[in-house]
């Protein structure tokens, strides 16, 4: 079968095409899925460089979510340590996830990793209570474009996203935020508490790292809450004991993995929860480019990039 692996850790170039990979052999309580799509992640670009929080060894196919169908024909969606660049993969038979029929692959795709992602940020990190304030940075990426819709379905009073193009902080608009500021200018404090009517915000869902966490964390209220789901930047942060007493903030850590340890509640109650968004037509899926295969490595490019708005897929077929 056609996968892409990475023999030695680096960047993009390491991602390379193989026809001839060995077809997965599902073993008991396994499901083997033909990979329709599989998705793109941040996580993705970490795995290749090995510098995510779980090591990796090679050779490795990268891809931790797919979706296809089951050989007895069934639709799934599923989460998966690797492997999900290719055409087939086997998963355990829990992991494979019903896809409703009005929810397309692309969407349900979206929904498995930055959906859930999105949904535990406010419910289970930020703890959003009614009215308060929401700053999403990347808000036109995959879990931000979904973090700015549901902010207000949680209750938040006002949603900001930031985004680093025009055409990005259009989309966050478009898509519901109260405002939309560049990341990138130097006075990003500043500039947050000004779309925010001068006041300080009360939470931050903060996936950059570097100097935008830092300006995330000056910019918060007392008793705000800056929650860090990723590191895209590549830039390392510290934060004193001193700086969290100052005006009594916190900063939360997520990593989506942790909710498999109790997946009933965690993983398929919020997933339905999203999915009926969808069908109903209150929550939006920003679908992203769709790579063929072959071109994995444009797509890491293109995302480390920041070239790419909504969810990246790949197609195994192309």
């Amino acid at each position: 079968m056609r996968a892409i692996r990475v023999n030695e850790f680096g960047g993009p170039e390491v991602l390379e095409l193989v026809e001839d990979a060995p077809m997965p052999e599902p073993g008991e309580g396994e499901v083997l899925i033909h990979v329709n799509r599989a998705g793109v992640n941040y996580a993705d670009t970490h795995a290749a460089e090995n510098s995510y929080l779980a090591p990796y060894e090679t050779p490795l196919t990268p891809g931790g979510e797919v979706a296809g169908v089951t050989e007895d024909g069934r639709r799934v969606v599923a989460i998966t340590a690797t492997g999900g660049y290719a055409e087939y993969i086997a998963v355990p038979k829990a992991s494979a996830i019903p896809i409703p029929d009005d929810v397309s692959d692309g969407q349900a795709l979206a929904l498995l990793v930055q959906g859930l992602t999105a949904w535990h940020l406010y419910n289970t990190s930020a703890r959003l209570a009614e009215g308060e304030s929401v700053v999403v940075h990347a808000a036109a990426g995959g879990v931000g474009s979904l973090a700015v819709q549901l902010g207000k379905a949680f209750g938040a009073g006002r949603v900001i996203g930031t985004a680093s193009s025009e055409e990005k902080r259009a989309l966050a608009l478009e898509l519901g935020a109260d405002a939309a500021v560049d990341v990138t200018r130097e006075d990003l404090v500043d500039a947050l508490r000004e779309a925010n009517g001068g006041a300080r915000v009360d939470i931050v869902l903060e996936m950059v790292g570097g100097a935008v966490f830092d300006a995330s964390l000056k910019a918060l209220a007392p008793f705000g809450r800056l929650v860090t789901y990723g590191n895209a930047s590549r830039e390392p942060n510290t934060v004193p004991s001193g700086a969290l007493m100052h005006r009594s903030r916190a900063v939360v850590g997520f990593w989506l993995v942790d909710c498999f340890r109790n997946p009933g509640p965690l993983i398929a109650a919020p997933l339905q929860d999203l999915f009926a968004r969808v069908a109903s037509g209150s929550l939006r899926v920003v679908e992203g480019p769709v790579y063929p295969l072959s071109e994995a490595r444009r797509a890491h490019e293109d995302l480390r990039a920041r070239k790419t708005v909504g969810k990246l897929v790949l197609d195994p077929a192309s």
